[in-house]
């Protein structure tokens, strides 16, 4: 009997899916575990698997639309099968056969009795479950497997790597055992605290601890008398892991690695797949060069004269996170700025000087830190948060200011802990360690937490004055211009000087400007002659 296929909830706040390309078409035949397209969710990009044998009698929905979740995507049944019927019911939005069928399917959703009931104390086998990786993370993207169904694993084992909001991480073991399920593909998102894999010794019956997984998960679900479609999510980990090959032709690749290829402007089918059965993973569209295309007469190609185009580019999971933050900041703090220029002249010297004993060498923007620090030893009302949640002040009584950095996808912010009680050696080789790690998405979570304050120095692109938006919940920001050679007034006489401008944000409910202005004053004075830090 023809059965419908509708559109998944693929993530926890996904409303509607879009039909990225269709990789199946009407008259295919198709087996469960075939990939019938691949779906745009707000998280991801998302391969739509078939949980059933047939042909593709009917395509519902064409490349490039929307379909709100729940809404009808496809049907599969016999060949020759009349659906007429079918069609005719769905689009009068009476209950399809189809779904009639499957309600004996839903029925486990309103089990939680039964399900209370799942022993599961005499399994020998932990089920692995999605961690929340960052503060803003909902899901995380399995990027690639590190291990397959059947292998040993021990405590301290990589199992996974897993694209967040803000950084590809790596999905640590804490059991040790065999690694007898994996619930998800890689190149798929799972949401927080969603199962991943299940662990445990060999032979263990993981099966039972998927049903109690399925039934506490439906529990809830009943209790609100919600619909019962999101018992078929929890049934989820049904879906098979399937090596990462080509099929019908189709190029297998991470979302990250499709997204990357895009924006470069690659070809995805050039570029070689060093993962798991060729898939074409992030690092591999980083490393590939592309050849170069002859052009006759040498004369460069270009488009037509006079057409306009553009192209949507779907904002990363990172971009989407600094986005909410940062709106939820801005429009929520009330901001003021204040801006102050400092004499870098003796700084300019105080840091060639250093430089020649320095066991690592130190930037202007270490000096900047430095000084930030003590300058918030001085002035602890602007070393504070807005707590939104109980409209109070924190005062920190630690200081650890964050280093914003830019990288290829966005914006990350790793933090120099306690940042007043460490030397300028020490706060340059950090600030130098975490400048790697973010180009190759390593910083881990507890590198990118705890900061009271912030720095963003755009100096070394030649900007020389801007305004930052406040990294909430902390009171203020510091934005640092360029160093620049201006004509300056000193002893009566014009004479040329290196001035450095910066501007900081302030959030008013905690800080008002005469306090802002006497932490700049002190700050100034800490730059201009950076020997006071040093003591």
């Amino acid at each position: 009997m023809a059965e419908v296929i509708k559109m998944p909830k693929m993530s926890d706040t996904m409303e509607e899916g879009v039909i990225a390309s269709w990789l199946k078409k009407v008259g295919d035949e198709v087996k469960s575990g075939d990939i019938l397209a691949e779906v745009e969710t707000d998280k991801a990009t998302m391969e739509l698997e078939s949980y059933d044998d047939g042909v593709l009698l009917h395509i519902g929905v064409e490349e490039k639309s929307a379909v709100p979740v729940d809404g009808v995507i496809a049907i599969i049944g016999e060949k020759g099968e009349k659906i007429d019927d079918l069609l005719a019911s769905l689009s009068s939005g009476a209950p399809a056969p189809a779904a009639k069928e499957e309600a004996p399917a839903a029925a486990p959703a309103p089990a939680p009795a039964s399900a209370e009931k799942i022993d599961t104390s005499g399994i020998n086998a932990q089920v692995i479950k999605m961690p929340k990786m960052s503060d803003t993370m909902e899901e995380g993207v399995i990027a690639a497997w590190i291990k397959n169904v059947g292998d040993d694993v021990k405590s301290g084992d990589i199992l996974a790597e897993v694209e967040t909001d803000k950084a590809t991480m790596e999905l640590e073991s804490y059991d040790d055992g065999v690694l007898l399920y994996k619930a998800v593909e890689a190149g798929n998102g799972v949401p927080v605290d969603g199962v991943i894999a299940i662990i445990g010794e060999k032979g263990a019956d993981f099966e039972t601890l998927l049903k109690a997984e399925a039934a506490n998960a439906a529990a809830p679900v009943a209790e609100e008398k919600q619909e019962a479609a999101p018992a078929p999510a929890a049934a989820a980990p049904v879906a098979q892991s399937a090596p990462a090959t080509n099929s019908n032709g189709r190029v297998i690749a991470s979302p990250l690695a499709k997204s990357l290829a895009k924006e470069k402007g690659y070809d995805i089918a050039q570029i070689p797949g060093s993962g798991d059965g060729g898939r074409i993973i992030k690092r591999d569209v980083e490393a590939f060069v592309p050849a170069a295309t002859p052009v006759a007469g040498g004369v460069v190609a270009s488009g037509p004269v006079g057409v306009e185009s553009y192209e949507d580019v779907p904002a990363s999971q990172m971009r989407k996170a600094i986005t909410k933050g940062l709106t939820n900041s801005q429009f929520g703090a009330p901001h003021f700025y204040l801006t102050m220029e400092i004499d870098m002249d003796k700084t300019i010297e105080a840091r060639a000087s250093i430089n020649e004993l320095a066991p690592v060498k130190i930037s202007f923007n270490d000096i900047v830190i430095k000084a930030v620090a003590a300058a918030l030893r001085k002035h602890p009302d602007v070393n504070t948060y807005w707590m939104s949640d109980t409209n109070s002040i924190r005062k920190n009584h630690h200081i650890s200011v964050g280093v914003a950095m830019a990288i290829e996808d966005g914006l990350v912010v790793p933090v120099v802990k306690f940042a007043d009680n460490k030397s300028l050696a020490q706060i340059s080789a950090e600030v130098k360690e975490f400048g790697v790690k973010a180009k190759s998405k390593k910083l881990g979570l507890d590198e990118m937490q705890g900061n009271t304050f912030t720095v963003s120095n755009l100096g070394m692109f030649g900007i020389e004055q801007f305004t930052s938006i406040i990294n909430a919940p902390e009171s203020c920001i510091l934005a640092v211009g360029a160093i620049k050679q201006v004509p300056v007034v000193k002893n009566g006489e014009i004479v040329p000087g290196n001035v450095m401008k910066v501007t900081l944000t302030c959030d008013h409910r905690t800080v008002d400007g005469a306090a802002g202005s006497a932490f700049l004053q002190t700050l100034k004075g800490f730059i201009e002659d950076p020997v006071r830090i040093l003591i």
